[in-house]
């Protein structure tokens, strides 16, 4: 018996980062056999976490992908029912946002669609609330659903060049499934918090660490909302084991930046978090449970309070407070 016979089989693109890592682990623990994509499998600080989680090694295999390379992609999926497509940069800052971001991220996309589609398989992809909550026409007395979409000159004014990122790289991505009939799912979550299971921090704990140091930021642009990691990688399973398509916002609460914050500094008395005073997200409708499709299909999101409370406590473990 095959591998594929003996065990439901998906592929996991950037499956050693901070979400990656824990779809990764919740599909190894429900029974999945996983092809789990990373930069570089020389590199232990993107192996070596994940080949701890499975207990038998026939379970995980490891690839080095490369998302402009299309061999790369269809030597991953080769033999799986279905893809969970996670790659993409994940950074703000660049000098150079067509080759750094744009490129990797809407290409790159593109040609896991192409795969996925000469395979047969479905995909879930991720996308971000980035995508969402970018338009200056979107009613000023109406919280953010998925029938909303980031404007891209709004972006491209602002060089908010992640979030212009996954806008773009979405909208090619329902583009090609529609032309080509492939099933597609979509999730869009907040800012990812929790545990920790990489050795090193993401973007998103890397910003509470930060908030817990005391260095004042503004992402009041590019935040709307946390979401808990492990909520994610469920999400995505929930997706991918209820034929679900289309697009799933997935945010503990639509909240504003300054929301965050303040919340951050309630629970972490201890730290020197710098409250904000003057929230700037003045236009932001608040909403305690706007995922409502997600919920509908059975997912209990995590209390904001447990996710922050659990990402410091993964920081302290790494000795980072």
């Amino acid at each position: 018996m095959s591998t594929k016979d003996a065990r439901r089989c998906v592929c996991v693109t950037g499956g050693s980062g901070f979400i990656g890592s824990w779809l990764v682990k919740l599909l190894l623990e429900k029974g999945y056999t996983v092809h789990a994509t990373v930069k570089n499998l020389e590199d232990e600080a993107e192996t070596k976490h994940l080949q701890a989680m499975d207990s038998e090694p026939s379970h995980l295999r490891l690839f080095q992908l490369n998302l402009l390379e299309p061999t790369s992609i269809l030597e991953a999926i080769e033999g799986t029912d279905g893809i969970f497509h996670l790659a993409s940069p994940n950074i703000f800052e660049t000098q150079d946002p067509q080759s750094e971001i744009l490129d990797p991220a809407i290409k790159g996309t593109l040609n896991v669609l192409r795969g996925a589609k000469n395979c047969g398989i479905k995909v879930v992809l991720v996308s971000s609330t980035s995508a969402i909550s970018h338009n200056p026409k979107w009613p000023t007395d109406a919280p953010l659903t998925e029938d909303c979409w980031s404007d891209i000159d709004t972006l491209k004014e602002q060089e908010l060049w992640y979030p212009l990122s996954k806008t773009l790289a979405e909208k090619a991505a329902w583009d090609f499934a529609d032309k080509e009939g492939l099933e597609l799912a979509v999730i869009n979550p907040g800012m990812a918090l929790g545990p920790i299971l990489p050795p090193s921090i993401g973007l998103s704990v890397k910003i509470v660490l930060h908030l817990l140091q005391g260095i004042q930021m503004d992402l009041s642009k590019v935040v709307i909302g946390c979401v808990d990691v492990r909520d994610v990688a469920r999400g995505m399973i929930l997706l991918y084991e209820t034929s679900a398509k289309g697009r799933y916002l997935c945010v503990e609460s639509i909240a504003s930046w300054a929301d965050i914050v303040n919340k951050c500094a309630s629970l972490c008395p201890e730290f020197p978090v710098q409250r904000i005073v003057k929230d700037e997200q003045t236009c932001l409708v608040r909403a305690e449970r706007p995922s409502k499709k997600l919920i509908e299909l059975g997912l209990d999101f995590t209390p904001i309070d447990k996710t922050i409370n659990d990402t410091v406590a993964s920081l302290k473990n790494k000795g980072l407070l």
